[in-house]
């Protein structure tokens, strides 16, 4: 697998993810806009359509793994050497950033007694640290017997969609952006964690509304998402692990040059020069 970090959190790293719904930076005027004109701009099918959702994962895949085959990663686990521990799952949970921590809490919560409930105390203690103590080979072996238990692949999906997909897709929606834009803010929030601070999810979208307008504001949707994903490359160059934007420039604008905005296949990409499709 291509060692790509999965996240630029920003140096508080226990403390970027929460359990609490995500909140965004929000203008006065986007608080403001009315309801209408996010309606009008999503009558498309929304990225939370379960074909449109499986697109996204193989779409992020691309990008995480090589691969378009998201299912497989269930089992995936590794220390990339980004200074977050081991990275593992179908979103690339961290045991350096609290929601490994979380995941296998809600598994446990599922499935008391599994396998990987005896290192929570020790994910607990390496929590905020690149460190494997307590964890080692044995951990890395339980991931992957877990990972063939329904039980623990579900678990990860709920957690992809409480800490992730599900605040990027509302936020997006909110924003009256329809199924790309919609992809573009869970590609971002995947790789920079939610919050608030400049090198997070928030951060990126408040440096985007500055530029551009959402369309719920009453701005045109190609030049509010060239906005937010300008934003999110400036983010990505700051650390030199994601330095290559290409998951941004020969993906998701590549789309958006094409008029996609509601991500329809047939789709054509590359990701680290590697070429992608999606028929259909």
């Amino acid at each position: 697998m291509r060692t790509q970090p999965r996240r630029a959190l920003g140096t508080a790293l226990a403390a970027v993810l929460v359990a609490a719904p995500l909140t965004v930076a929000a203008t006065s005027a986007a608080q403001a806009a009315p309801a209408a004109a996010a309606s009008v701009r999503i009558k498309g099918v929304g990225l939370d359509d379960p074909h449109k959702k499986d697109i996204a994962m193989q779409l992020v895949s691309s990008a995480e793994n090589s691969s378009l085959d998201w299912k497989a990663q269930y089992k995936y686990i590794e220390d990339i050497g980004d200074g977050r521990g081991y990275t593992a799952g179908i979103i690339g949970f961290c045991s350096g950033t609290g929601d490994m921590l979380d995941l296998v809490k809600h598994y446990t919560d599922l499935r008391p007694g599994n396998v990987l409930a005896k290192y929570l105390p020790a994910l607990k203690k390496v929590n905020g640290s690149a460190s494997h103590a307590g964890l080692g080979t044995p951990f890395v072996k339980d991931w992957a017997a877990a990972a063939k238990d329904p039980v623990f692949q579900q678990a990860q999906n709920d957690e992809r969609d409480r800490v992730y997909f599900n605040p990027a897709v509302g936020q997006a929606k909110a924003d009256g952006l329809r199924a790309l834009g919609q992809f573009a803010y869970y590609d971002a929030i995947v790789m920079h964690g939610p919050g608030n601070d400049s090198d997070s999810f928030g951060g990126i979208r408040a440096a985007a509304m500055k530029k551009a307008r959402t369309p719920a504001q009453g701005g045109d949707e190609a030049t509010y998402i060239k906005a937010f994903l300008e934003a999110r490359k400036v983010v990505m160059k700051k650390e030199e692990a994601h330095s290559d934007t290409s998951r941004v420039d020969t993906e998701q604008l590549v789309f958006l040059n094409a008029g996609n905005f509601d991500l329809n296949p047939p789709l054509r990409w590359k990701v680290y020069g590697d070429s992608y499709a999606i028929a259909s």
